[in-house]
């Protein structure tokens, strides 16, 4: 009976395993837009520069700033990448 037991479920594995409802997804991963990242990485490098340049207000000034300037730059990027998209999501 124990074999059996083992059988059974070794057989339902394999035919889990190798079904077609077990396949890798084939959606588009979704990430971060080129905005979003720009965004980002100019508020961290606009803080560092700003508190080594400035102290404690002008960490702030420079968070401030770059993710501005950041956020610009990646906007322009998504644009050109694909301006229907933009053109579709701007108007929301």
């Amino acid at each position: 009976m124990k074999v059996f037991k083992v059988f059974v479920i070794m057989l339902l594995a394999f035919f889990t395993l190798g079904s077609e409802f077990t396949q890798a997804q084939t959606a588009p991963k979704k990430g971060w837009s080129k905005k979003a990242k720009g965004a980002a990485i100019g508020g961290g490098a606009g803080a560092v520069t700003g508190a080594v340049i400035g102290g404690g207000k002008g960490a702030v000034i420079g968070a401030a700033a770059g993710a501005v300037g950041g956020g610009l730059i990646g906007r322009n990027k998504d644009k050109k990448k694909d301006p229907v998209r933009y053109k579709n999501y701007a108007k929301k």
